[in-house]
């Protein structure tokens, strides 16, 4: 069991005391996620992007906050994002900054291209993308077929298709996956701008997470150039699928915390309105049993980042748990409470948005079952 210092504690505190802001705006994100205008500068998104902005491109010290950028602890990241989540897991997606493709540049990039990145992001009012997944291709990343061709010294033609992508069609910045050969080790990283000559996105109709934005694009002879591609200065082994995976571990933990967050937020206004409902105690045991396991998931993974195991086993945990919760409140609401509490009833799409995120729970089994097989279940 983690044990809470009281650096992370009062961490914990700040955040979940700003983390109120985000409940206030969850129902107006979730109505209309196009219009962002006037949550920008809420206290909860400011504070936001300065954890998740690297210290050289800050215009402010951390001082209390965790450091959400590549260089932070996973477990501070987690403790944060349970929180987070607990105010509302759509506006945390709503929000502008470097997300999954942060995580990669960060990975993968040259501290020029990483300038480049961070100071397209200066003013705090421009989205990112990560485009990995395309249609039929499933949790298969290695299956991609986006590709980039070149057409002369230093310069490429990307062609393709992603669909599933957060932001894709507000984001001024990107990370796009493509192929230049049949190999795994073809993949490669691209750093896109947009608007761009070849460059086309459409947001998809969504149930739940609607503040995530998820869009598809394409890509038709989009120029790339040399500098555009991430991981140049790294040897082949360590460029595109190296930092996709090692993204995809950062991320499936954070999907578990999400889905913890979600959970407590669940439980909460279930205990507001019902505070004699029947399993209450019960299932607040519960879900205190999961934050307490992704946490421990997170240590972990603070010991090794590049282990899928860890990851896997807080989602395969905390995103049916979270769904369980969400059906339990439905339950104890009665016919009727979905209708009278806008809240719960969006809480309740929400949580089930969480099983496609970087990996469903098949997938997730195979990482666990495949960890455990190795032996890398002990930590």
């Amino acid at each position: 069991m983690i044990e809470v210092d009281d650096r992370l504690r009062a961490s914990r505190d700040y955040i979940a005391e700003a983390a109120s802001d985000l409940r206030t705006r969850a129902l107006a994100i979730d109505a209309d996620p196009t219009n962002m205008a006037p949550h920008m500068d809420s206290p909860a998104f400011r504070m936001m992007r300065l954890f998740t902005t690297p210290a050289q491109y800050r215009d402010e010290e951390l001082t209390h906050l965790p450091d959400h950028t590549g260089t932070g602890s996973c477990l501070e990241k987690v403790v944060g994002t349970v929180e987070l989540a607990r105010g509302d897991a759509g506006a945390v997606l709503a929000m502008p900054g470097p997300a999954l493709a942060g995580v990669v540049v960060e990975v993968l990039g040259s501290p020029t291209q990483q300038e480049r990145f961070y100071r397209k992001l200066a003013g705090g009012h421009t989205w990112t993308f990560f485009a990995m997944t395309e249609p039929a291709r499933g949790n298969d990343a290695t299956a991609i077929t986006t590709r980039l061709e070149k057409v002369g010294p230093g310069e490429y033609r990307l062609h393709g298709h992603k669909r599933y992508i957060g932001s894709g069609a507000r984001g001024g910045v990107g990370v796009v996956f493509a192929r230049t050969g049949p190999s795994p080790l073809s993949i490669r990283a691209v750093l896109v701008e947009v608007p761009a000559e070849g460059f086309r996105a459409e947001r998809l109709p969504m149930v739940g997470l609607r503040g995530a934005y998820l869009s598809e694009l394409w890509f038709d002879g989009l120029r790339v150039t040399d500098d555009m591609l991430l991981g140049q200065h790294l040897p082949a082994t360590r460029r595109g699928i190296w930092g996709a995976m090692r993204t995809f571990n950062n991320m499936r933990i954070q999907v578990a915390a999400l889905a913890v967050g979600t959970s407590l937020a669940i439980h909460d206004l279930v205990t507001e309105l019902r505070p004699a409902a029947p399993g209450i105690e019960r299932q607040a045991a519960r879900l205190e049993a999961a934050r307490q396991l992704v946490y421990d998931m997170a240590a972990q993974v603070d010991h090794d980042s590049e282990q899928a195991y860890f990851p896997s086993a807080a989602k395969l945990s905390a995103v049916p748990l979270g769904i369980a919760t969400a059906r339990w409140a439905t339950e104890v609401a009665g016919p009727a409470g979905l209708f009278e509490h806008p809240l719960l009833e969006k809480w309740c799409r929400d949580v089930r948005a969480f099983e496609f995120m970087e990996g469903t729970t098949n997938i997730q089994r195979l990482h666990v079952s495949q960890g455990y097989l190795k032996g890398r279940s002990d930590g």
